[in-house]
């Protein structure tokens, strides 16, 4: 019998999964952000407290790149400068949904025509 196959997305695989992950349940959970907020609330997660600045904000500019995460805005800043908030795109909550499910359980759940949906998305991308 074949070895399965890993079905991890490869967001959230590598030496950057963890700062992704924190990223998307930031903004999943607060809405629009700015870097430096982003960066404020991860460093208080446990596991990222000596994460710096310039690691958060290369993260955010490589998912922004990828379609993860879009700007959502432009606003001003206290100190007078203006800053994009980012908000996660559709991708971006689409693979926060299949990185939790089991596919096993989803191919039970899913009636015929939920499953020809579903097929022939597929088969439209290839």
């Amino acid at each position: 019998m074949p070895k399965p196959k890993n079905t991890k997305l490869s967001v959230f695989k590598g030496r950057e999964a963890r700062l992704n992950h924190a990223i998307f349940q930031i903004l999943s959970l607060k809405g629009p952000q700015t870097i430096y907020d982003i960066h404020r609330q991860v460093r208080a997660q446990r596991g990222l407290r000596y994460t710096c600045y310039a690691s958060v904000n290369k993260r955010v500019r490589a998912l922004e790149g990828s379609g993860y995460v879009k700007k959502a805005c432009v606003k001003r800043t206290k100190a007078g400068f203006e800053a994009s908030t980012y908000e996660l795109s559709a991708r971006a909550y689409l693979a926060i949904i299949l990185n939790t499910i089991n596919l096993d359980d989803l191919l039970m759940r899913v009636d015929e025509v939920a499953a020809q949906t579903i097929l022939g998305a597929l088969m439209h991308t290839t």
